[in-house]
């Protein structure tokens, strides 16, 4: 009897989620309906996750690769997958192959990884693929992601050599241990700002994805499209053992 009572948790928990973020756009003048919300269902069963669909979401995001190829078959194909974090490059057919349903890659630090993607939509005869380059606002070198300064010259190359993907915008994870700050915002913000006028974009033609479950409110009022909430909406991660990428 427990779980039917963890999974009607998660769907209030959704609610309460979905009314934050309505509230932090309606305070910086924001269209609530333009900030998205990725439900991200690491580590967390298949039966959890149909729970939130069935109360109506329909975004939802994974970290390892072996995790979403073995949830998304089992779950409706109305489903707007999102793959977030660090893709290595061998990784790259398995996603695609398995998740027919994959809307986004978030995100992209590298030229190699960009081609292989771009590469295997073709192969496969998929639509074009959505991708954010990843961002490192922390300046951690443990970080994934690219020093602010290489954000331009990523997004051109995808742009301009990747016709099987559409760059989309930009995303940060933030500090070492997933929180943010401001700044990290600020720096996201700033590089969205400075390659835009570069490449002769329109600014709110490239999404921000920034915030996740502690931060998302303020990431909002700074200017987020998309934000990532795990544990707010799902409670604590189970590890039973190490994930492979």
């Amino acid at each position: 009897m427990a779980a039917p009572a963890i999974e009607g948790v998660a769907v209030t928990a959704l609610r309460s989620v979905m009314f934050r973020v309505r509230q932090a756009a309606e305070r910086a003048g924001r269209r609530p309906e333009l900030v998205r919300v990725v439900a991200v269902s690491k580590t967390k069963p298949v039966s959890l996750i149909r729970q939130v669909y069935d109360a109506g979401h329909r975004c939802f995001g994974e970290n390892y690769v072996q995790e979403i190829v073995d949830k998304a078959p089992q779950l409706p194909d109305d489903i707007e997958w999102h793959f977030v974090g660090h893709l290595q490059s061998n990784k790259v057919k398995t996603l695609l192959g398995g998740v027919p349903n994959l809307a986004m890659v978030e995100g992209v630090d590298n030229e190699k990884v960009a081609n292989i993607l771009d590469r295997v939509v073709s192969s496969l005869g998929r639509n074009p693929l959505n991708v954010l380059v990843q961002v490192n606002t922390s300046g951690e070198a443990s970080k994934s992601g690219l020093d602010p300064s290489g954000c331009a010259a990523l997004a051109e190359h995808i742009k301009v050599c990747c016709p099987n993907l559409v760059f989309s915008g930009l995303m940060t994870i933030g500090m070492p241990d997933y929180t943010s700050t401001p700044e990290n915002f600020r720096t996201l913000l700033n590089c969205r700002r400075e390659f835009c006028k570069a490449l002769g974009m329109e600014e709110d033609q490239c999404e921000l994805s920034m915030g996740m479950s502690g931060d998302f409110e303020q990431a909002i009022e700074m200017g987020s499209t998309n934000v990532r909430i795990g544990s707010t909406i799902f409670g604590p991660r189970e590890y039973a053992k190490k994930q492979p990428n």
